[in-house]
């Protein structure tokens, strides 16, 4: 993104995010990353640690899982708007799945360390995307 003021805008449509107000958005604008990834590349790998959440700005990206057997899934598709890593703010567990980019993808990072000092500071933050995780989390519960 090329200044902050764009970058805010992107966020704001970001479902995570959507419920946060103006100040709220411009914290975590500041906090935020740019990375670029190359078509074919794994932005994360399952049963790695986790540095945060991936927010997809730009291109497209699928999370695949490897089952038990050595068979491997897609389980998501990933464009613009789209985020993963989402329990890696919560917690420093393993990936649940690799990410592999589709195409040339650019990526807003939020590492976990970041994330905490901005909840720490605005409670209310906190209860929001963790409202927003928790739907998300029922959506996939209800998909299995």
């Amino acid at each position: 993104m090329s200044n902050i003021k764009e970058t805010a805008q992107f966020l704001q449509r970001v479902p995570l995010f959507q419920n946060l107000n103006p100040r709220q958005i411009e914290m975590l604008t500041k906090r935020v990353v740019e990375r670029e990834f190359p078509a074919g590349a794994t932005i994360v790998t399952q049963g790695q640690g986790g540095e945060g959440l991936f927010i997809v700005a730009l291109g497209k990206a699928e999370a695949i899982r490897e089952r038990r057997d050595g068979t491997q899934v897609t389980v998501n598709a990933f464009g613009p708007t789209d985020f993963f890593g989402e329990l890696a703010l919560l917690d420093d567990g393993p990936r649940t799945a690799s990410v592999v980019t589709v195409e040339p993808t650019r990526c807003l990072v939020l590492s976990r360390w970041d994330f905490m000092a901005e909840v720490r500071q605005d409670a209310e933050m906190a209860v929001l995307i963790l409202q927003e995780l928790a739907k998300r989390f029922r959506l996939a519960l209800e998909a299995m």
